[in-house]
């Protein structure tokens, strides 16, 4: 049986300044629960953007809830025990790490660094302190070059085709193997292809958003033969908000350990989602059609059947409707 959500526990997310980690932490600071923040703030994208993020989650606290940020990097062991020893949290959000499928073929050691190294102290501190359930985000990346469709979690996931998705298929088996040895509970969620508003800019809304407004081309792979489970955020949080206070039984093992996807489940083809864009910020794209990029793969497409049964949840938001949600922020925060 499901358990409510309880605003009486403590919750650390990590990457808060980060995109889905902001609409995360709102959306429990506005049950009355606490929220301690971690984020090293980098420039991997427009750090105004993380501030206003931050902004908002301060406005939110001081009407709802209780939020603490700590800037730090979960490389750091000792900045990360020291969290953990002087705020306790009950529920663990790990969403911190080095994102971008492209940029992890320029700059690997980011990776290691954030996703590996940091996550391996993320696992530490949760065995070492009493925490109740550990939530941390993989990618759809992990299904690499897969052509069955739509996506499973029972499928074999060993032929990453970017070092970005090793490191989430890594972090999967660095989960199992903690829940196994120590005991703790961990769930790990897939996310597909996730975009609103507050957004990453190196995503393709935003990306093509902001070129569009300045009136550059748009860069489009694979001639625009690609297909996406594009995902909106607010379908993402209601998925995860869901599984907080909800661990996982233990395995046929013994460990409490399980991974869903949160996709739309109704993968879109790219032309298409760029149509809907450049409706829904008024504006006309001029097209540069490219080939298909090292690390990219045709198709992305969640099977959410296990999101379904156990959660009685399902993303539900057209990408017409998303779109539009992003397009009436975007146009917002920069005054168009």
């Amino acid at each position: 049986m499901m358990n409510d959500f309880d605003n009486k526990l403590t919750y650390l997310v990590t990457g808060a300044a980060g995109f889905i980690g902001f609409h995360l932490s709102k959306k429990i600071l506005l049950t009355g629960a606490k929220v301690i923040g971690y984020d090293n703030m980098n420039d991997y994208y427009d750090v105004s953007l993380k501030e206003s993020r931050l902004a908002e989650l301060d406005k939110t606290a001081a009407e709802s809830g209780e939020f603490v940020m700590i800037r730090g990097d979960l490389a750091d062991k000792v900045a990360l025990e020291d969290v953990f020893v002087k705020h306790k949290p009950d529920v663990v959000v790990n969403l911190a790490a080095q994102a971008g499928v492209r940029y992890s073929i320029e700059n690997p050691d980011a990776y290691i660094q954030s996703n590996l190294v940091g996550f391996a102290n993320v696992l530490e501190c949760c065995r070492h302190h009493e925490v109740k359930h550990l939530v941390y985000a993989s990618s759809s990346s992990v299904y690499g070059g897969n052509t069955k469709v739509p996506f499973s979690t029972d499928d074999q996931v060993d032929r990453p085709v970017s070092l970005y998705a090793a490191t989430k298929k890594s972090n999967e088996l660095m989960a199992y193997s903690y829940c196994k040895l120590y005991g703790i509970k961990a769930t790990g969620l897939r996310f597909f292809t996730v975009y609103g508003p507050y957004g990453r800019p190196d995503m393709a809304a935003y990306k093509f958003a902001d070129l569009m407004r300045a009136g550059k081309p748009i860069q489009i792979y694979n001639n625009g033969d690609m297909y996406r489970d594009f995902t909106y955020i607010d379908d993402i949080v209601a998925g995860v908000f869901r599984i907080l206070c909800n661990p996982p039984v233990g395995d046929d093992l013994g460990a409490c350990y399980k991974v869903y996807n949160i996709g739309n489940n109704s993968p879109e083809k790219l032309m298409d989602f760029v149509s809907e864009l450049e409706k829904a910020l008024g504006l006309t794209a001029t097209k540069e059609f490219m080939p298909m990029q090292p690390g990219d793969v045709y198709r992305t497409y969640a099977d959410t059947t296990e999101l379904e049964k156990d959660f009685g949840f399902k993303p539900a938001t057209s990408l017409k409707d998303g779109l539009k949600k992003f397009a009436d922020w975007y146009k917002e925060y920069y005054r168009q």
